[in-house]
């Protein structure tokens, strides 16, 4: 006879309690490396300054950098606050990936779906995909003159190439087992796409996003660094100006803890939409 006793059901739960213990466990024990990495780099920072052996225009201090923040929030580095460069660097760098999201994750899907558009947006994507934006930046403020047009479009640019791109490798690798299922249950063109190629290309759209918005910070900095009244990046170069380093690492420092808080927002939106990606 077949045991359907609840001890029968408990038992054969077992080892997914386990995988999930021990995904649980490997996440924790993630989490304290990463801890205990930065504390390591924190102290090695503090010992090489305090103790001599790098000289102070080359890495400053850590209260150096404290002092740079504070001049910083309070406007007395370049006539602008630390939180107005900030402002105006995340709303060039989230608009344009808005606007490259709007766009490029359905030329993807388009081009992933019909070879007609492949034909059409490969070749462009592909030429200037590998070419650095600062090469295309004159082109840019000549075109569309030093405001912020210029920067927008050269940021959407940058981010729109892995996006696209993305979206037509997640395509790709749609299971034609599904695409053909859906077909014989006389699902329509919109509705295959809808309910089974974006579903399915999902994890490798998140990821071009993740990808695309790392493209666009550095893009944003060489952009702002040429054509900008105000942004991380022209805080940046200004301070380079005048051999403040302390404030170029402070720039440094904000410039990469905005990404990584946006990196961590991309996995918690990749952990709740795709939750089956690497379990199966």
């Amino acid at each position: 006879m077949i045991n359907s006793s609840p001890e029968g059901d408990s038992n054969d739960n077992v080892p997914a309690q386990r995988k999930s213990r021990y995904r649980a466990l490997g996440e924790g024990l993630t989490l304290v490396i990463n801890v205990v990495s930065v504390g390591v780099l924190l102290m090695l920072w503090w010992l090489a300054t305090h103790l001599g052996w790098v000289k102070p225009l080359f890495l400053p201090k850590p209260e150096a950098i404290w002092s740079a923040f504070q001049q910083a929030m309070a406007g007395d580095l370049d006539g602008h606050t630390l939180v107005v460069h900030l402002m105006w660097s995340m709303y060039r760098v989230f608009l344009s990936f808005v606007l490259a999201v709007l766009i490029g994750v359905p030329v993807g899907i388009a081009m992933g779906v019909s070879q007609i558009m492949l034909g059409i947006f490969d070749p462009i994507i592909e030429f200037y995909r590998p070419l650095p934006p600062l090469a295309y930046l004159p082109l840019m403020i000549v075109w569309f003159g030093i405001g912020e047009t210029a920067k927008i479009i050269l940021l959407f640019l940058a981010i729109f190439a892995p996006v696209a791109l993305a979206a037509r490798s997640g395509v790709k690798s749609v299971s034609q087992d599904q695409i053909q299922a859906a077909r014989s249950m006389g699902a329509s063109t919109f509705q295959l796409i809808r309910h089974v190629i974006i579903p399915a290309a999902l994890p490798d759209i998140l990821v071009g996003l993740r990808i695309g918005m790392g493209v666009g910070w550095t893009t944003l900095v060489a952009a702002e660094i040429v054509a900008a009244d105000a942004g991380l990046g022209k805080m940046v170069f200004n301070a380079s100006n005048f051999l403040r380093t302390d404030v170029v690492i402070l720039g440094i420092l904000i410039i990469g803890i905005v990404a990584y808080l946006f990196e961590m927002l991309m996995r918690f939106i990749e952990h709740h939409a795709v939750p089956w990606k690497g379990r199966v």
